[in-house]
């Protein structure tokens, strides 16, 4: 995790300026980092990180919203080398949910979120989903509620655990049933 130095305006938009935190350097500029589950271009490596956020990412994400002391999730790109866990999560933020509930038992934490519509299609049981940048499996799925459980361990390294009700979130769909949904939307059309 790392925290919002400044969000503050600039020619391309915004420019947003975060502390790493534990994310370990060395950076390069152009390198791509996922900022709460959004994929930002780094354009100054000395610390604090920052990038520049346009319109079309501060009008479809949470980031416009953030304000200095906000705790966000970081999370460096894939290379060749790294293992790889879990699903494939590009840091295209698909749509922005809205947590209806939060369960916060220590032995059964759950997270209840609120889907846009035109998310639903690609969001299915025990299938994955990106909350935050977060990759984790659905619990469960009813009419436009989607439940998540939670591990100790992601409410730990995470921001989710501060989630409460009524917080906005990002959301992105697994990329797999993102694809097959557009490919026979097109083939019926």
């Amino acid at each position: 995790m790392g925290r919002v130095v400044e969000l503050a305006e600039s020619p391309a938009g915004r420019r947003l300026r975060i502390d790493p935190g534990g994310l370990a350097g060395p950076f390069q500029e152009g390198e791509s980092i996922a900022v709460s589950g959004c994929c930002l271009t780094l354009v100054g490596t000395e610390t604090p990180l920052t990038f520049d956020v346009v319109g079309e990412t501060l009008a479809r994400t949470t980031i416009g919203g953030l304000s200095a002391g906000d705790r966000v999730n970081l999370e460096r790109s894939v290379r060749p080398e790294t293992l790889m866990g879990g699903h494939i999560v590009q840091g295209h933020v698909d749509g922005v949910g809205e947590v209806v509930r939060v369960q916060d038992d220590p032995q059964d934490w759950r997270l209840t979120l609120r889907s846009p519509a035109d998310l639903l299609p690609c969001i299915v049981p025990k299938g994955s989903v990106t909350v935050e940048g977060v990759s984790l499996t659905i619990a469960r799925v009813e009419g436009d509620i989607l439940e998540i459980a939670l591990i100790p361990t992601t409410l730990e390294r995470t921001t989710l655990g501060a989630l409460a009700s009524g917080d906005r979130c990002n959301i992105e769909t697994d990329i797999v049933a993102r694809t097959v949904v557009h490919w026979l939307g097109r083939q019926q059309s």
